[in-house]
């Protein structure tokens, strides 16, 4: 996904377009055929399926995205000395304290940018507001106060023409899906299906009822046999055998659920010459779906307190005292929210971040690149088009995601093997800033003797393996790349490093 190919341009570019005007036109032509007769007939079952995009387009996707416009429910809001503490732990870890404004500000030059602005800022940053109370005033003088520190001058009096980014005030982003877009969704469901099957997991399903839940329809959740323990959330099950090693808990990320990973979760277990299974049985897999990151229609997404309860009741059900938990992007958000909990944390041994979001979250750059960003390369209109602008993953990141919650520190690490890894090329983090921070150096760290192999290997159990020429995601699209990773769950998995 590095996007500098021009074929790649104008394919991802037609394709938008093309899946952008099935709705106008369906809409056009079923009304125009319902007004005077037509010079050109279409078969009947295509006028069919054109009056379907209409009526979905019309009767269902308008009321649905001014029904998510509703507001937010922030969590409970932290006391004063906490927020404080948070104010100050994100402070001292800013690299460029202009362009971390200007980010946030959404590009707006460092002039429009006033003292009235920032307020507005650092009210919804750590007191999930937009509304102005005078009880606040000493404590968002504070920060400002820091904030001039930073950057070494002071903010002009009064408000300027800027506005800063506010995920979860701001309106929800989103774009129309046509049903041929979530036909292709259904083909792509179907194949990662079969291909989990093919490789010996087992579906989860929720309630029969669950099948009217999730569109397009999975006919999964009617024929199978398993049934999850949590409520809503559905998962692929592989039976844990092996004694001597540890299962795996894996998360995925935004995208179309499962189908990424699919050769990575098979590969687990896969025996290919030195690198073959210890002879022990294998190791247990738990792949957890979320489907409203997944390209779907479903319900919004679960708080952190259900998400964690799901998750626990599933591990408790398959009888797993320790496990490896494995993430992908997003779900590293969800990583951070088991880590965070005393009610699980105890159970999760070594934890792998791929592309993780949670480091450093209070920089703008993973808000700044999903939401704000306009696209100019081929990877940025396939991130902002099919990602970004996602009825189910927008809401999701406007209305549920809660970046104070979501935020993930090195000393949240402690007591954990880790590793992470990270893309050079990544178009979502700023990944050259994280590593930076999760190894406690300066620059000095891209000198090559630093690494064996590109990775990095810290004193306190933690790993930093690099893939420079990679975008977000690809580490999972390579052989070579993708046996790195298994290499690195199976090295986790081993019990005897414990």
């Amino acid at each position: 996904m590095r996007g500098l190919d021009l074929w790649d341009y104008v394919f991802i570019r037609t394709c938008i377009v093309a899946l952008r005007s099935i709705a106008p036109l369906s809409i056009v032509y079923s009304l125009a055929s319902l007004v005077v007769p037509l010079p050109v007939r279409v078969p009947r079952i295509l006028q069919l399926w054109l009056a379907l995009e209409a009526i979905f387009y019309l009767a269902f996707y308008l009321p649905l995205r001014e029904y998510l416009q509703r507001p937010a429910k922030h969590p409970e809001l932290l006391s004063r000395d906490d927020r404080r503490k948070l104010f100050w732990r994100c402070h001292n870890s800013i690299p460029d304290p202009s362009q971390y404004l200007r980010k946030w500000f959404r590009g707006a030059s460092e002039e429009d940018i006033k003292r009235e602005n920032v307020k507005d800022f650092f009210r919804w940053a750590f007191l999930n507001t937009g509304e102005v109370d005078v009880t606040h005033d000493e404590e968002l003088e504070e920060y400002v106060g820091g904030m001039e520190k930073l950057l070494g001058r002071k903010f002009e009096p009064g408000r300027g023409d800027a506005e800063c980014l506010r995920l979860t005030l701001d309106k929800v982003e989103m774009l129309h899906r046509s049903l041929t877009w979530y036909l292709c969704v259904f083909v792509v469901d179907t194949i990662a299906s079969l291909s989990l099957f093919y490789h010996s997991f087992d579906f989860h399903r929720t309630s029969w009822m669950g099948f009217l839940g999730v569109f397009p329809f999975r006919p999964l959740t009617v024929f199978s046999t398993s049934k999850s323990p949590a409520k809503r959330l559905t998962y692929w099950h592989r039976p844990h055998i092996s004694k001597t090693r540890l299962p795996v808990l894996f998360l995925h990320g935004i995208g179309v659920g499962l189908y990424p990973y699919v050769d990575f979760l098979a590969e687990i277990n896969a025996r290919e010459g030195q690198e073959s299974s210890t002879g022990d049985g294998q190791v247990g897999i738990i792949a957890v779906e979320m489907m409203w990151v997944s390209s779907r229609l479903t319900a919004e997404a679960m708080s952190k307190d259900e998400m964690v309860d799901e998750v626990c009741r599933i591990i408790k059900t398959h009888g797993w005292d320790k496990f490896v938990l494995v993430s992908h992007s997003y779900g590293s958000v969800i990583a951070t929210h088991l880590l965070h909990s005393a009610r699980i944390k105890q159970s999760i041994g070594p934890v792998l971040f791929i592309d993780p979001v949670s480091f450093l979250l209070h920089l703008p750059d993973v808000a700044h690149n999903f939401i704000c960003r306009k696209p100019s390369r081929a990877n940025e209109y396939l991130l902002s088009y099919f990602g970004s602008r996602d009825i189910g993953i927008s809401h999701t990141l406007s209305r549920r995601f809660f970046w104070a919650d979501n935020a993930l520190w090195k000393e949240d690490l402690q007591g954990h093997r880790v590793g992470v890894v990270l893309a050079g090329r990544d178009i979502v983090v700023d990944t050259k800033v994280v590593a930076t921070y999760l190894m406690g150096s300066n620059d000095t760290v891209w000198d090559k003797t630093d690494w064996e192999h590109a990775v990095w290997k810290g004193g306190d159990g933690l790993e930093v393996l690099w893939f420079g020429e990679l975008d977000h995601g690809e580490a999972f699209k390579h052989k070579k790349t993708r046996r790195r990773l298994v290499r690195m769950v199976r090295d986790f998995c081993r019990r005897d490093m414990y």
